[in-house]
């Protein structure tokens, strides 16, 4: 190949696919141009390093090209564009789309944990098969050593992990449909058995003063997840006008997402209950903190998840994102 002869007999094509490239503004024949020069000129480029390896003329035709390809495919959008969308909209309005289901599981476990205390605290034998009276005895204080018996950072990290990958697999799991309400039942049970244990010796205020600095926040973002779990089995189960398919994917694509708030969420709950709970300071501190955190979550699911879904949000992707619904003949 005669570079030199090549390159003159296509620089006016190259140096329109440069100017059209360079513009901002294009009427329908100028979009039309564009793309004819971008195709015809990077068959020519291929041309060019096919032949000759890599020169200056090819090297300027293919930044021609690649400021043409800028021009009508456009630029993605930056991180914090997407993440703020993520956070200001996507998530909230996801969060927002489980809310009554969020507090049926609320319900459903206190209600199940109720009646797990008193059943244990009522039935002969059912507290003696957890221990001795002593083993019952010593449990108040391990129940409250248990707040302060390892350093802060090391237990907040600890509840955290533990508490973020079992709400994980709520909704991981939640198609089979018996995973996230087993967990939430075992969750319930224990709840209550404690409960009892304390009862039993005279200590349940010792119970709610200690749970309710962190386990304000941390059981309702489990709830949450159970919720969401349950959610995504449901859309399988009854999928309206769509495919169960079709149904499944939006629900698994849009209520996921759950679990990087719940992540959030229950960081700042292990936070408060590695810092704060062991505290000397006086209850209502305490208390008053994990009520702010939980009323700041609320507000996040229920005040602004409302103002993303009344604009249009469901929690799911973009429709390019998550590509084509149903296939079409056309």
């Amino acid at each position: 190949m005669d570079l030199d002869a090549y390159s003159a007999a296509h620089r006016d094509e190259w140096d329109r696919l440069a100017r059209l490239g360079r513009s901002r503004r294009f009427d329908g024949k100028q979009a039309d141009e564009l793309i004819d020069l971008y195709q015809s000129g990077a068959t020519e480029l291929s041309a060019i390093k096919t032949s000759l390896g890599q020169t200056v003329q090819g090297d300027r035709l293919s930044l021609a090209l690649s400021r043409a390809r800028m021009r009508f495919t456009g630029a993605g959008r930056d991180v914090t564009s997407q993440l703020s969308g993520f956070v200001g909209a996507q998530l909230p309005a996801a969060l927002y789309r489980i809310r009554w289901l969020t507090l049926a599981v609320a319900a459903g476990t206190t209600i199940i944990a109720l009646l797990y205390a008193l059943w244990a605290l009522n039935t002969p034998g059912v507290l003696a098969a957890v221990g001795t009276a002593a083993d019952r005895s010593d449990y108040v204080k391990e129940f409250v050593d248990y707040y302060s018996n390892r350093p802060s950072p090391s237990f907040a990290s600890q509840v955290w992990t533990n508490n973020a990958w079992i709400t994980a697999q709520c909704i991981a799991f939640g198609i089979v449909g018996v995973y996230a309400p087993y967990l939430l039942f075992n969750n319930a049970q224990n709840l209550g058995l404690s409960a009892a244990l304390l009862g039993s010796q005279g200590h349940l205020d010792t119970f709610f003063l200690y749970i309710a600095p962190h386990g304000q926040l941390e059981l309702y973002s489990v709830f949450t997840g159970g919720a969401a779990g349950i959610a995504i089995f449901w859309a399988w189960i009854a999928p309206g006008a769509r495919t169960r398919a079709a149904a499944l994917a939006d629900a698994g694509r849009s209520l996921f997402t759950v679990v990087i708030g719940l992540i959030a969420s229950l960081l700042v709950s292990g936070i408060i209950e590695g810092f704060v709970t062991k505290q000397p300071w006086p209850w209502p501190i305490k208390i008053g903190i994990g009520t702010i955190a939980l009323a700041a979550f609320l507000v996040y699911q229920w005040v602004l998840g409302g103002r993303a879904h009344r604009a249009g949000q469901t929690g799911d992707v973009e429709e390019f994102e998550a590509g084509a619904r149903q296939l079409v003949a056309g």
